[in-house]
């Protein structure tokens, strides 16, 4: 399958690292290519420059945020949520309109310090301001609540007996999803929440993930409902 990946911080290089090896061909996305590879600093999270990584996994396209999308037959939106919307736009609705869009973005807002808050929360969420704001995408929220390195590896936290929550408002885009995350990353507790309206609570979910990772000690760690 071809996956559009928009955003290539430590996320959307985990996610296309995982697709590629699993035989998918993977594009990243970024505002400017030229500008990204130029870096020769590491990230605001201690990551190494794209250049660096880029040199290790020469089997991932880069690409604009526009290419990227139009290269995709199943999208990932794995930018910051704060900059999620201006990025889909520059993806264009023509490239996006009809697709499924895996939603892995948060609202966090880290303007105060650590531990962050929700920019939106309660009432709506992230993922149905991007529903909203492109109404022909379908829109299936999912692998938020982990660390990157659990997204694709589920199996280094308790041999993969843990939950992989995911909501949309499309059925058949969930389904999708589903099988993908199985599929290629042997994900075998998936828990389908239903309709976007969902996402309010997988997104104020990281109110919990970002307190309990100094508590715990590490990023590896999940939760599995018990039932």
């Amino acid at each position: 399958m071809r996956i559009g990946i928009l955003g290539t911080g430590i996320v959307g290089r985990t996610l296309a690292t995982g697709f590629a090896a699993r035989g998918h061909n993977v594009a990243l996305g970024t505002r400017g290519v030229d500008a990204l590879m130029a870096r020769v600093d590491p990230d605001s999270m201690g990551n190494p420059p794209f250049h660096d990584w880029h040199a290790d996994h020469p089997d991932v396209g880069i690409a604009t945020f526009t290419d990227a999308a139009a290269h995709g037959e199943m999208l990932v939106n794995a930018t910051v949520g704060g900059g999620s919307i201006d990025a889909l736009r520059l993806a264009s609705p023509p490239n996006i309109d009809g697709k499924v869009l895996i939603d892995t973005s948060n609202p966090l807002d880290f303007s105060q310090g650590f531990p962050p808050f929700l920019f939106v929360a309660n009432q709506d969420s992230l993922a149905e301001q991007i529903q909203r704001a492109f109404p022909a995408v379908r829109v299936v929220k999912a692998l938020n609540t982990m660390s990157a390195a659990v997204m694709v590896d589920p199996g280094a936290v308790a041999g993969g007996d843990h939950t992989l929550f995911l909501c949309g408002n499309d059925a058949a885009a969930r389904s999708e999803v589903t099988t993908l995350l199985t599929d290629a990353f042997g994900w075998r507790d998936v828990l389908d929440m239903g309709d976007l309206t969902n996402a309010r609570a997988l997104e104020a979910y990281l109110l919990l993930w970002t307190r309990m990772m100094p508590v715990v000690g590490t990023h590896l760690f999940n939760v599995k409902v018990v039932r």
